[in-house]
């Protein structure tokens, strides 16, 4: 999955094994640099399926650094990504 970052928006891309594209915009809270990152669909999947809340907050250095995915209300609750090359 590329994920691309810009100020106030978040792009989802994804690509089966038969060339099929999804992709799905959402607007976020990030006022940061343009970062174009890829992860494994299923770390992702994996990641988020263990969070009660629909709230997460994303932590990014640069599309090279790993992923720190927190609740915004839950501190101690943390999962790390590392990203794949796109």
């Amino acid at each position: 999955m590329r994920i691309n970052l810009d100020p106030g928006m978040m792009r989802l891309t994804s690509i089966n094994a038969e060339q099929e594209e999804a992709q799905e915009e959402i607007d976020i809270d990030y006022g940061g640099d343009s970062i174009e990152i890829g992860f494994n669909v299923a770390y992702l999947i994996d990641a988020l399926a263990n969070f009660p809340s629909d709230q997460v907050r994303i932590e990014l250095q640069d599309g090279n650094s790993s992923a720190l995915i927190t609740m915004p209300d839950e501190a101690n609750f943390k999962y790390v990504v590392m990203p794949m090359r796109i």
